[in-house]
């Protein structure tokens, strides 16, 4: 039950790169590395064994890297100790307590509002844009701005510039789940030691502040500076990129899909969201580590293989279930609610907004690595004269 799997139902193939089975998606290299399970009942039960599928890779490069590209990231003392994520037992639960304070559902629930209120100032401006007949990219306008925001404001931890933001964090993501040449590890890992430098002060200042932000909480319950900038380097990316990429699906799922105008009701806009989740999720895999021989729903895992588990992608009839999205088990997605409310606000309040909008330009270029996706771009322009008025 493990790989490949003929995915016959997928509303968004055309959409997503992971509609499919997973080795269709990878190049040889990574096949040879991971094996793909894609049945999501054994997911789930590999999932709630962490003690024996273990969350050890979870911060590993898809790919050997260079020695040019280790020389750099060496020379920066660039290290990711396990933590949250990449961690197991009583450590990781330690943090995960401190951690989930920040993201209660009392907190998440109240900055819905804020969302809504931003949104429509951002549309406000963009409307003037649409008037003039410009196509205007809503990954670039809206998805990028709000995740950021959002994930300050909640943990109160700084946050680099927007365009330094954006660029560490893309850069990142291809560093460690995609497959570079010798040429393009050089520049990213450049990139991850600047972004490794500024995380490695922002956590000093927050620790010597003592303000009660994240990482100070952090650090009063007795996590050591390289594992909160650990948890720093993996909440900044998927702490709000993560968050923006699932916004950019969903944006271009309701255009090409002709659902722009429903999603003015929230239940439409609930389902569209779910329906992303299960099919086209931005996060449609995660990895984990056999730690010892065992046997599982008949099948044969051996000690140190690596494995690679379909979270997304609507296989074997399941394409509307979305309960796998963000996880399953004591590893689950801690912003998960906060993923889910802030792409629905986004949607919703840019429809009322904007109403009349269509998809313009041609087909986006996908980011595509081994457990992350997303439309780069969601080039829009009004439908007729005075729709976004």
């Amino acid at each position: 039950m493990s790989c490949p799997f003929a995915a016959t139902r997928a509303r968004l193939a055309e959409l997503a790169p992971l509609a499919g089975p997973l080795p269709d998606a990878y190049p040889e290299e990574v096949n040879r590395r991971y094996r793909s399970i894609e049945d999501p009942n054994l997911v789930r039960r590999i999932l709630l064994r962490p003690e024996d599928f273990t969350p050890a890779n979870a911060l590993d490069t898809a790919i050997d890297l260079e020695p040019a590209a280790l020389r750099i990231l060496a020379s920066a003392k660039f290290s990711l100790p396990p933590v949250l994520a990449s961690a197991s037992g009583s450590e990781h639960l330690a943090v995960r307590r401190v951690v989930a304070r920040f993201f209660s559902p009392a907190k998440v629930a109240a900055q819905a509002e804020p969302i809504s209120q931003r949104v429509d100032g951002i549309c406000a401006e963009l409307a003037e844009q649409y008037r003039s007949g410009e196509h205007i990219d809503l990954a670039h306008h809206l998805a990028a701005v709000i995740p950021p925001e959002v994930m300050q404001r909640l943990t109160g931890v700084p946050i680099p510039p927007a365009e330094e933001l954006k660029r560490w964090s893309q850069d990142s993501l291809e560093l460690f789940w995609g497959w570079p040449d010798a040429q393009r590890q050089v520049e990213l890992a450049a990139s991850a030691a600047q972004f490794h430098a500024w995380l490695d002060a922002s956590v000093a200042e927050s620790v010597a502040r003592d303000d009660g932000n994240l990482y100070a909480a952090l650090h009063h319950s007795g996590v050591d500076p390289a594992r909160i900038r650990s948890l720093g380097y993996f909440l900044t990316i998927a702490g709000q990129e993560t968050t923006a990429m699932l916004i950019q699906t969903t944006l271009r799922t309701a255009l090409h899909e002709g659902r722009w105008a429903q999603c003015t009701e929230a239940e439409s806009t609930a389902d569209l969201v779910s329906q992303v989740l299960a099919q086209a999720s931005s996060v449609p895999t995660w990895r984990r580590e056999v730690a010892a021989d065992t046997e599982l729903d008949g099948e044969h895992f051996a000690k140190g293989e690596q494995l690679v588990l379909m979270l997304s992608g609507g296989v074997l009839g399941e394409e509307d279930d979305d309960s796998l999205a963000f996880g399953f088990g004591i590893h689950r997605c801690l912003g998960a609610g906060l993923a889910r409310m802030e792409t629905e606000v986004v949607l919703s309040a840019a429809a009322r907004a904007l109403p009349g909008l269509e998809p313009a330009g041609e087909e986006p270029d996908w980011m595509h690595l081994l457990s992350f996706q997303a439309p780069r771009t969601v080039w829009t322009s009004p439908a007729m004269a005075g729709a976004a008025a």
